[in-house]
C-alpha cells in the first residue's frame, strides 16, 4: 500500500504531517519539533503500513538531520502501538 505525507502544519520550528494512503484515508501522523541542536520526531501509524512507514519516514528524518550536522535526533515512532527502533535501521545503512 502506498502512503504519503500530507502537511497540516509547516513552520520553521515544527511540522505536523498526516500520513495518508492512496485513497486519502488517514493511517497515521508524524510530528517534528526543532530546537537549536535537537530534533524530536514523534509518529504513529496503523500496523498494515509498517514497511511503507519505514520507507517513508527514515529518509525524511535523515534528510532533515542533514540540514544541521550537529543536530541530535530524538524519536518515538510506533507502528500499531509498538515502538519502531530507527537506530538499528540507521546503523545498517552507510
Amino acid at each position: 500500500m502506498q502512503i504519503y505525507f500530507s502537511p497540516e502544519l509547516l513552520q520553521p520550528e515544527s511540522q505536523v504531517l498526516n500520513i495518508i494512503d492512496q485513497n486519502g484515508k488517514a493511517v497515521g501522523y508524524c510530528a517534528f519539533i526543532f530546537d537549536e541542536k535537537k530534533m524530536y520526531a514523534y509518529g504513529q501509524v496503523e500496523e498494515n503500513v509498517s514497511e511503507d512507514f519505514k520507507d517513508l519516514v527514515l529518509p525524511y528524518i535523515k534528510g532533515l538531520s542533514k540540514t544541521k550536522p550537529e543536530l541530535d535526533v530524538f524519536s518515538y515512532l510506533t507502528v500499531g502501538g509498538k515502538k519502531l527502533d530507527i537506530s538499528q535501521e540507521e546503523g545498517q545503512e552507510g
